[in-house]
């Protein structure tokens, strides 16, 4: 199965990016090949393929039945997560409704939350585990969902743009 999602979907003011992603059957593989997309500011994929100066693996997705609990033994152990605003989580109740976990806990772990109609996931991306930009994990639970958290694609692209300002790359 191939899906494609266009510049139009995964974008912010300043930056987008273009996505085809691989599934296996049963959806439980999946491998998603980005492109950078014109925009106002330097992409985060081209800022990948600048600092890794080619095509790569930009990050890996790790499964959990406890999101909560893995987001926490992972900080005591030193990970960094990328943050998200406060303004995230004031809508997310409205937007996604129940996902077993309260509000105030997702926030305080910086934990982000998605709906489709087959169900729900939870998810969590690290900040880059090396010196430079390249490579981060994602931390997902799923309940019934199998998609990729189309609805947080912004705030995912929003909080790695901030990271980027930080490094003078935006």
């Amino acid at each position: 199965q191939l899906i494609h999602y266009d510049d139009k979907v995964i974008h912010t003011d300043y930056s987008a990016l273009m996505s085809k992603v691989m599934t296996n059957g049963n959806g439980r593989i999946k491998f998603p090949i980005n492109e950078p997309a014109a925009g106002k500011k330097k992409s985060q994929i081209q800022e990948y393929l600048d600092w890794y100066r080619s095509a790569g693996c930009q990050h890996i997705a790790l499964r959990t039945d406890d999101i909560v609990g893995t987001v926490r033994q992972l900080r005591e152990n030193g990970v960094e997560f990328l943050g998200l605003p406060h303004e995230y989580y004031a809508s997310l109740g409205e937007r996604v409704g129940d996902v077993g976990v309260p509000i105030d806990t997702l926030e305080e772990l910086g934990i982000e939350a998605d709906r489709d109609e087959e169900g729900y996931l939870l998810q969590i991306f690290t900040r880059p585990v090396q010196d430079r930009p390249t490579f981060f994990f994602e931390i997902i639970e799923r309940h019934g969902s199998r998609g990729f958290g189309v609805g947080n694609f912004k705030a995912l692209f929003e909080a790695i743009e901030r990271e980027q300002e930080k490094r003078g790359n935006l």
